[in-house]
């Protein structure tokens, strides 16, 4: 099928992944025929009798780093599966590998990846990272998502295919509401929402919401989403302020011209 996307994942725990894929939205995706997964283990591409994929530093120091010879046979067999060819045509798979020293992956991000047909392939470190050699090697970008370590890639790799998968046009069975939702409109927030009953607890929904008039309802919605989002990130409040300061200045900039200009 000309548009299903394809997402691959090479880690040690491919068992733990293929459970997470395997429900809800991620699911719903597969069945449905625009999606699927595919696992490499780590491990069957490992070395000597053992299958080692893993090796002390060169150099010294805190434990174990994943060896170059395993992850390169991977990627050549993963490569060649995603894409229908030898992994040597740079683009013809787009090669992910989450670390915290990564870009910052955010719903921008995620839907530059959703409108890319490209299969995408995440590498999964795992101790204390991976040779070098790889990255010299393969032009993997480097994704993050956020500023903290975790124990391997597995985590940040499925929450970038989530976030990508659900934007994907069919996914989801109203695609118009993820037009609305937190980050859609660059640095806002989704509003607040309510359901049955209409009274819990002594919390009311707020009587606005229950007046049909949409205009009044879309005012109070955007108040209330700009509101969170001025109280718990003021650094986008921040940076939303800088974005309207830029859209006016051209404006003003043209009106001083034109106040200049001779009659």
């Amino acid at each position: 099928m000309e548009d299903l996307r394809s997402f691959g994942l090479i880690t040690l725990f491919p068992d733990a992944l293929a459970g997470m894929l395997d429900f809800s939205i991620l699911k719903r995706a597969k069945e449905k025929n625009l999606v699927r997964y595919h696992l490499w283990n780590l491990r069957d591409f490992g070395t000597g009798r053992y299958r080692s994929t893993d090796d002390y530093p060169y150099g010294g120091g805190s434990g174990m780093i994943l060896r170059p010879d395993p992850i390169f046979r991977a990627t050549r067999v993963a490569c060649a599966s995603l894409a229908g060819m030898d992994p040597s045509p740079e683009g013809s798979v787009r090669l992910v590998y989450p670390s915290p020293q990564g870009a910052v992956f955010t719903q921008s991000v995620a839907w530059e990846w959703a409108n890319d047909p490209r299969p995408v392939l995440f590498l999964c470190g795992h101790y204390e990272g991976i040779d070098e050699r790889v990255l010299m090697a393969h032009p993997f970008e480097e994704w993050s998502i956020g500023d903290y370590v975790l124990t391997g890639g597995e985590i940040p790799a499925l929450a970038m295919i989530d976030a990508v998968v659900r934007l994907i046009p069919g996914v989801l069975s109203d695609h118009q509401s993820v037009l609305t939702e937190t980050f859609s409109a660059a640095d806002e927030f989704d509003f607040p929402q309510y359901t049955r009953p209409p009274d819990y607890e002594g919390m009311a929904v707020p009587e606005v919401l229950l007046s049909g008039h949409h205009l009044r309802i879309q005012q109070y919605r955007s108040e209330k989403a700009r509101e969170k989002r001025d109280r718990v990130r003021p650094d986008l409040r921040a940076i939303s302020r800088k974005k309207s300061e830029m859209a006016i200045a051209p404006q003003e900039q043209q009106e001083r011209i034109n106040g200049n200009e001779c009659h």
